[in-house]
């Protein structure tokens, strides 16, 4: 049975986002995930996690501007700088929350820059920040994003993010393979994920199209969670989804898988 943490940056939006941990540990869940934990005291993050006797899986590191497009700093000419503070600010984050895995973005890089040359930049950032990682007791990830949600965004196959992983080590990084957008970019999740396992050290789901619930939409969710069980992972999932109404409501749908 596949091992699912709440993704409270998406899960129980009818409620502010401190209240979600608490909503979290009611609706079942030992763990969760967010992307973004620098809006808020450690100290206070902190507390909703021990108060709640939850877990926190994964972070991101810092995106920039979402308004203004920007997802990330390590593919980008000119922001290595930034890019290296917000994998210490990240590192530090993982530190206090005791978070053992970091989502590093990409980036969007610039329609001007040759992607050859910004796959290079990309892979010697996140070469840096590796042993950064190692050395403090963190796994990175790297996550590849659909282009209709992502438009511009440096990783987009799981094949090539699996190819970064390669050539980094797989001691110092891993895929994150999101079931959503695998399905939305390329499809075939089935056998991507049985090809790719050995390079998955995260999941995440939700169904296609709108992004919601398990069970609202094209992917066959019964077979899928047995597969990953026969594939030996055991890492975890998180629910990274829209609820298309009430969460605790929606959650439903892992009686009807059996997750």
């Amino acid at each position: 049975m596949p091992r699912l943490c709440a993704n409270i940056g998406f899960l129980f939006p009818e409620m502010p986002f401190l209240d979600r941990f608490e909503a979290a540990a009611r609706a079942g869940f030992t763990a969760v995930e967010f992307a973004s934990p620098y809006e808020y005291p450690a100290a206070d993050l902190r507390a909703r996690l021990q108060a709640n006797g939850l877990s926190l899986v994964l972070i991101n590191s810092p995106a920039g501007n979402r308004a203004a497009g920007e997802r990330g700093f390590a593919c980008l000419p000119g922001r290595t700088d930034t890019f290296r503070d917000g994998i210490g600010q990240a590192l530090d984050s993982a530190a206090a929350l005791d978070c053992q895995l970091i989502h590093v973005m990409a980036g969007v890089p610039p329609t001007d820059l040759a992607n050859d040359t910004a796959l290079a930049l990309y892979a010697v950032n996140l070469a840096w920040a590796a042993e950064k990682a190692k050395a403090a007791g963190v796994g990175l990830v790297i996550e590849p994003l659909n282009p209709r949600d992502a438009p511009g965004y440096l990783l987009n196959t799981q094949e090539q993010g699996a190819a970064i992983v390669a050539a980094i080590g797989r001691d110092r990084i891993a895929l994150q393979f999101d079931i959503y957008h695998c399905q939305t970019a390329q499809g075939d999740v089935a056998t991507r994920l049985e090809k790719l396992m050995p390079f998955i050290g995260h999941m995440q789901l939700a169904d296609v199209p709108g992004r919601h619930e398990p069970g609202t939409g094209e992917i066959g969710w019964e077979f899928l969670f047995r597969r990953i069980d026969e594939l030996g992972y055991a890492g975890w999932v998180g629910c990274e989804y829209a609820p298309l109404g009430d969460t605790a409501e929606g959650l439903a749908w892992r009686k009807r898988y059996g997750v």
